[in-house]
């Protein structure tokens, strides 16, 4: 009986010690699923060319890949043309580009930005979407930024995570990474979610300049996510350097279904 009694508490026990457990890792998660919206369904439009040296097919490759798993509706090109197809861009609910040091006509910018301006998101990293087309100034203030250097090139930093609040970032740590370090003139309004740290070590008269290395903003009523980790696909092998990304696609595929959020932060947020 008194064994009986034994097992019977211990049992007990052990089951408190699982819930506890359970719910200090249920705790521990970066972000509930419902804290975003949902791929399924939604249609996407992936773009990609430019220079190879920022591997833009490869990328769209692993990004088309979890886009597929997510339920959403994937229409790839490698040309710009497709900004010009009114029915395509009609349609689109984001765009997805890896676009780097190319030239784009005026009647496939338009394209785009009116596309964006109606509703269209629009998400990408590195120079895929912050160094696409250097001589379009009315391009760069819809993504609000541009690529100016990488002083040192590839080189091993820290991505410092600002906003803690945001769900795009929310529960994600800093981390280290050996990329290209992006310097960028940045405009003042974005959402800065995550910052970078440059040193004097290849550029004196940058030491402890704080660049932002992930934003959202609007451009019209079209959300606009940016993160300037990419160099290689590789980048985003690092899980906050995905998760990252991921949530800022998904962030982006809701303005035609959200309403616009009402926030603006000038100054970019200390470590809290």
């Amino acid at each position: 009986m008194n064994t009986k009694i034994t097992a019977i508490r211990i049992s007990g026990i052990l089951l408190v010690a699982a819930f506890l457990l359970n719910t200090i890792v249920m705790q521990a998660k970066p972000v509930k699923n419902d804290e975003l919206p949902s791929l399924k369904g939604k249609k996407v439009l992936m773009v990609w060319g430019g220079w190879n040296g920022h591997f833009p097919k490869e990328l769209t490759e692993k990004v088309k890949a979890y886009l597929d798993a997510q339920g959403a509706i994937v229409t790839v090109s490698d040309s710009l043309g497709v900004y010009t197809n009114q029915k395509i861009m009609d349609e689109t609910d984001l765009i997805f580009q890896s676009f780097t040091m190319a030239k784009i006509t005026p009647k496939q910018e338009k394209g785009l930005l009116e596309a964006v301006k109606r509703g269209v998101g629009i998400a990408g990293t590195h120079g895929g979407l912050g160094d696409s087309f250097r001589d379009n100034t009315e391009y760069q203030f819809m993504v609000g930024g541009q690529w100016v250097a990488h002083p040192g090139g590839v080189i091993d930093y820290t991505v410092e995570i600002t906003d803690k609040k945001d769900p795009v970032t929310k529960g994600l740590k800093d981390f280290k990474i050996k990329s290209e370090q992006y310097y960028m003139h940045v405009d003042p309004n974005v959402k800065v979610l995550a910052t970078t740290t440059f040193t004097a070590e290849h550029a004196d008269w940058i030491d402890k300049a704080v660049i932002p290395v992930a934003w959202k903003k609007t451009y019209g009523k079209g959300r606009v996510f940016y993160v300037s980790v990419g160099h290689t696909p590789a980048d985003f092998d690092i899980p906050e350097a995905w998760e990252i990304l991921t949530r800022g696609i998904r962030w982006a595929s809701e303005s035609k279904y959200a309403p616009k959020e009402e926030w603006m932060s000038p100054v970019y947020p200390g470590k809290k």
